[in-house]
């Protein structure tokens, strides 16, 4: 816990559990990068990111100016939410969603080992469908060349959650309104072969 990383609001939500923070990263597919740019405008860009052991990844075209940009040694803010549910209330005002909220301070360092960008690579493409680093051709020369990987050391790191329902005024627990929460959930569904692909070959294992 840093000052950075420290909760002002809610703190009674912080989780503080390095093996839960991580797992909040891990089953995130999406992250947001924020970082202040040189011409002092914030900027925030979505991306995939990976995780292996304390460092997390982001990656993308290196001709990026965002990657660019943090890959010169800047503060950088990445930020990663899973929403569990729609909280229903009794009053507007107490409406909300049930979610987990990790947030990582810190500076990226550009990677440009050939072996260590596939090796982070393998990981994105395994964490997107597990399996399919092996299955899939590998990267060019070319195509590495014109990736930009950077790794963000998970050193000053938080987590927020928010479970369980509605927290209504006492005044309007009488009320005959429903309260309750809409779970949400993000899943997978059958697979949809592309329109160029030979009816010879069957789905992988790892989709069925």
């Amino acid at each position: 816990m840093s000052e950075r990383t420290r909760l002002r609001r809610l703190p009674k939500r912080a989780v503080e559990e390095r093996a839960a923070i991580e797992a909040i990263l891990d089953e995130a597919m999406v992250c947001h990068l924020g970082f202040v740019a040189a011409d002092g405008h914030p900027v925030v860009t979505p991306t995939l990111h990976a995780r292996d052991g304390r460092m997390l990844y982001v990656h993308g075209s290196a001709a990026s100016r965002t990657l660019r940009t943090l890959a010169g040694g800047i503060d950088v803010c990445v930020t990663a939410t899973l929403i569990d549910g729609v909280v229903l209330a009794r009053a507007a005002f107490h409406h909300s969603v049930n979610y987990r909220s990790a947030m990582v301070f810190g500076r990226a360092e550009a990677i440009t080992a050939e072996a260590e960008k596939n090796a982070v690579l393998h990981a994105f493409t395994d964490k997107l469908v597990p399996g399919r680093w092996a299955e899939a051709r590998p990267p060019t020369a070319q195509e590495l060349k014109g990736t930009a990987v950077l790794r963000i050391p998970l050193d000053e790191v938080s987590a927020k959650v928010r479970t369980g329902g509605p927290v209504d005024d006492d005044e309007d627990y009488g009320m005959d309104v429903w309260a309750g929460v809409v779970p949400l959930e993000v899943r997978r569904l059958a697979p949809v072969a592309d329109e160029r692909l030979d009816p010879a070959i069957p789905l992988p294992p790892y989709l069925i």
